[in-house]
């Protein structure tokens, strides 16, 4: 974040880290969903590509009505994550399906998570401002990441179930 000196520009600046940080899930997780061996994965994937361009359109429709600058700004949070799930979820993964696909759940977990803490903070921060259509949105953000993440660790427990077997 830049040197903020207001409220409305921290929001801004969560905005445009939040957007930065979607875009380079986004391509991590393509990577990952063609690795995947499970077809639940690779739809739970699939979804989540589409629901995190959704949310950055939501991002960009914010960032438009606030004033702001409409652009991203380049987050190195989501850099370190991104870097970290393609080491182990394409360069040093397991070669067994099910090993490898508790790795990728593993990996995109933690994206997943720094979304929720991004959202959640800039819905705060919307709702101290008074922005309560925005408070709607990003909470309505925050819900389906938490859908998504929750259904991920019910299928990580399947597939670790199954590795546990080999």
């Amino acid at each position: 974040m830049t040197g903020s000196e207001s409220l409305k520009e921290v929001y801004i600046d969560e905005l445009k880290d939040l957007w930065s940080a979607n875009d380079q899930m986004v391509k991590v997780v393509k990577v990952l969903g063609g690795k995947t061996h499970d077809g639940k994965l690779k739809a739970l994937l699939e979804k989540s590509v589409a629901g995190i361009l959704g949310h950055t359109a939501t991002l960009k429709s914010l960032l438009e009505a606030s004033g702001g600058e409409v652009a991203k700004e380049h987050c190195l949070g989501m850099e370190g994550l991104t870097r970290e799930a393609l080491k182990h979820g394409e360069k040093e993964a397991p070669e067994d399906g099910d090993l490898h696909d508790i790795v990728i759940i593993a990996q995109y977990q933690p994206m997943s998570h720094y979304g929720l803490t991004g959202f959640g903070s800039a819905s705060a921060y919307a709702g101290a401002l008074g922005l309560k259509d925005d408070v709607k949105k990003l909470k309505a953000i925050v819900s389906d990441i938490y859908k998504a993440d929750e259904y991920s660790s019910k299928l990580g427990e399947k597939l670790a179930a199954l590795a546990a077997k080999h």
